[in-house]
Formats: structure tokens, C-alpha cells, sequence
């Protein structure tokens, strides 16, 4: 089970089934301000539903197409950060992530992106990490920006959020590009 220490009061966990009560009251706690931009959030109304996320995810692993992860602050769970899917062929993957409410400008997602990459690029071998963000949502882009990825594109009316599309931009960052910016 992957387990990544971040620093003395945080760390990466793989979800697994004893999260799911933490897990779900997080996201129910943060529901208004994840709404915005996540659009599963109205979806998860009971820890039912968290649950059958978990277990998505635990197939997921059992695939050997990525992972979830719990984001840890001092044993507290404060949001999830994981791969979309691993393209094996083409060495690439795509991270999503989110923070709970009162988690969010602590520098964490930062450090659970940064872990991220270092693990695919490091220890899985892939050449490309994706993150992908709708335009207006500067917080997240804001993580790719800071680690140095490249803006590559925008791809119009990518996600339906609630009632309207919205545009992604495209962030990549290549193995070489990773490697030699964090020597």
C-alpha cells in the first residue's frame, strides 16, 4: 500500500475502506466550496457514496491504472490527491486533487503534487504528467504554475460544471524536464 511522508505532520495514504467516514464528512463539511469546481460533489450525499468511490479506487490500483490517496495534516484527512489513469503505453498520466475546507493556501497540495510527480516520474518510470484545470480556477492552476510545468493549451468547453462548460488549460511536465529542474 503506497504511504508517502511528507514532513512531520503530513503524508500521502492510499484510500482504503477505513477512510470512508473521514472521508465523507470532509466532503461534506467543504461541499460549498468544492462545488464550484467538482462537479461529483452534489452526487456524494452519504458515506454510501464515498464509500463506493473508495472501492472504485481500490479497483483502480487492483488494475494497475493509479491511485488515490488520502492528504494527511497532522492525522487529519484534508483532501485526495490522484492519478486519472496510467496510459502504460505512452509512459503518461493525468493527476486530480482537491482540498478540504480550512486546508487550502498551507503550501499542502504543492507538497502532495510535488510527491506525485516525483512517484510517477521516479518510481512508476512514466515520461508525462498532465494537469488539467478549468480556466477561472486559479488555486489549481496555480500548484502546476509553481512546480514549473508547462502551459501547453486550453481546451474549449472541457467540463460541464453544474450549469455551464468550462475551458481547461493544460499543464504538462516531461521526465527530463523533472529530473533536471529538481538536481
Amino acid at each position: 500500500m503506497f504511504t508517502y511522508k511528507i514532513d512531520e505532520k503530513t503524508k500521502l495514504k492510499m484510500l482504503n475502506l477505513n477512510d470512508t467516514e473521514p472521508l465523507f464528512m470532509l466532503t461534506n463539511q467543504s461541499k460549498e466550496s468544492l462545488r464550484e469546481w467538482l462537479p461529483f460533489i452534489d452526487s456524494t450525499k452519504s458515506s454510501e457514496d464515498t464509500e463506493a468511490f473508495i472501492r472504485g479506487t481500490m479497483k483502480q490500483f487492483s488494475d494497475n491504472n493509479g491511485f488515490q490517496a488520502g492528504i494527511w495534516y497532522e492525522e487529519q484527512i484534508a483532501g485526495v490527491i490522484g492519478f486519472h489513469k496510467i496510459d502504460w503505453n505512452n509512459k503518461s498520466t493525468s493527476l486530480g486533487y482537491w482540498l478540504g475546507k480550512g486546508y487550502e493556501g498551507s503550501g499542502l497540495m504543492t507538497k502532495s503534487v510535488r510527491a506525485f510527480v516525483n512517484h510517477a516520474i521516479g518510481e512508476l518510470g512514466l515520461n508525462r504528467v498532465e494537469i488539467r484545470a478549468a480556466e477561472e480556477n486559479t488555486k489549481s492552476r496555480a500548484i502546476p504554475e509553481r512546480l514549473n510545468f508547462t502551459e501547453e493549451g486550453r481546451i474549449r468547453e472541457a467540463e460541464w460544471l453544474c450549469d455551464h462548460y468550462v475551458d481547461h488549460i493544460v499543464y504538462g511536465m516531461l521526465a527530463k524536464d523533472w529530473n533536471e529542474s529538481n538536481k
